[in-house]
């Protein structure tokens, strides 16, 4: 996850501390020291079961919940487990994490903890009531998703109606005090109504956008001739980062973050030194470079509604372990699996264009799921490198 925001013109937030080591930001923030420090951030997916049927879905939900889904008393172990560990934050998704009757139960347990919760929802279900007991149970932020305009995003999540649901639930959540922000995949059927949506959304008060290349697990990697050619998503990035320099401009202090491609990370660094100057540049570069580049098995972890780890979210086909056998921390700290152990040491595995490029520190090669399904090789370039060769030469 890239700032962009925070980056082009120093919005502070409570995850600079996470990202980027800086705690000079005058906002309250997520602990950034001590036992947080490098503890990966972990999503939870809570059920397989969902109201809707959306086209890009990477965990390929159903109607139903799955009998095999983590018990109560088992999420609640977990938390333990995670709190212990030092884990930051944890995102409850799914599926539709709203979906479980004992969510607000745990979401309370979880920030009892002294972890931050956040919620990842399509949106449909957050009535007056949901939202309520979302601020009794101490929910920290909810991710709502929307892809499109009314049409657009209907058809895309497969019910009609979905688009003005989703919109009330943002209502009710900024009315309830929650904090709300919208999520976002560019693909071909979208990608042209980013600005309209950035518009709407400033009308309704929102005033976070997470804009998600398209991840080609579950249902997403079925529509991978839909996702944007190398040179459209240079565009819609490049116009991203425009926006968020033209909001600044306006006085708004709107967070723009860009999710799943680290090649944003070094794009977005020559767009600075382009726009706004070699000093500004290079003290972006600084913080890029303590965020790392993509965290996957390092500062991201997943664990499915059955309990399996995964080494994020989007790469839902490869398991270390199941926490019902061994305990989260066990299995994460475990290099013995030589995938665990690449992924915390990915400089000297990736191949290709990745391994000389200078840019290698700020982005790790990018998504190892994307070239995995599509050159079968984890360690081979991520397929959607957008960079020109001399940019990545220089």
């Amino acid at each position: 996850m890239i700032g962009v925001s925070k980056l082009l013109w120093g919005l502070e937030t409570e995850s600079d501390g996470l990202r980027y080591e800086d705690p000079s930001s005058k906002v309250k923030q997520i602990k950034h020291e001590g036992r947080h420090r490098n503890k990966p951030v972990v999503v939870w997916n809570a059920t397989v079961k969902c109201n809707l049927s959306c086209r890009h879905c990477y965990s390929s939900a159903k109607l139903s919940s799955h009998p095999s889904e983590l018990t109560t008393a088992e999420a609640k172990g977990l938390i333990d487990d995670l709190h212990e560990f030092g884990t930051p934050v944890l995102l409850f998704s799914g599926g539709e994490p709203l979906m479980r009757d004992d969510i607000f139960e745990l979401i309370d347990y979880a920030s009892g903890r002294g972890l931050r919760t956040v919620l990842s929802t399509n949106g449909t279900l957050l009535s007056s009531e949901i939202t309520s007991n979302l601020v009794e149970a101490g929910v920290d932020y909810v991710g709502v998703s929307i892809d499109g305009l009314e049409e657009t995003n209907d058809e895309f999540r497969g019910q009609e109606g979905a688009f003005r649901k989703a919109l009330r639930g943002i209502k009710n959540c900024i009315d309830a005090g929650v904090k709300v922000g919208l999520r976002y995949t560019i693909t071909r059927y979208n990608a042209h109504q980013l600005e309209e949506m950035i518009d709407l959304l400033r009308e309704e008060g929102v005033d976070r956008y997470c804009f998600y290349h398209l991840a080609y697990s579950g249902r997403g990697e079925e529509i991978q001739k839909h996702d944007l050619s190398k040179n459209e998503t240079r565009e819609r990035v490049r116009s991203l980062f425009t926006m968020s320099l033209d909001l600044y401009e306006q006085g708004e202090d709107i967070e723009i973050l860009t999710v799943g491609n680290y090649v944003d990370a070094p794009f977005l660094y020559l767009y600075a030194k382009e726009k706004l100057g070699e000093n500004r540049a290079k003290k972006i570069y600084t913080f890029l470079k303590r965020n790392g580049g993509d965290g996957t098995g390092e500062t991201i972890a997943d664990i499915d509604f059955r309990g399996n780890v995964h080494p994020n979210q989007f790469w839902r086909d490869y398991t270390f372990g199941n926490i019902r056998n061994r305990p989260f921390q066990k299995i994460w700290t475990d290099t013995s699996d030589p995938v665990m152990k690449g992924l915390k040491n990915k400089e000297d595995y990736l191949k290709g264009k990745c391994a000389n490029c200078r840019f290698l520190k700020i982005c790790k090669g990018g998504s190892r799921v994307r070239a995995l399904k599509v050159k079968g090789d984890i360690w081979a370039p991520d397929p959607k490198c957008y960079l020109f060769k001399e940019e990545i030469s220089g």
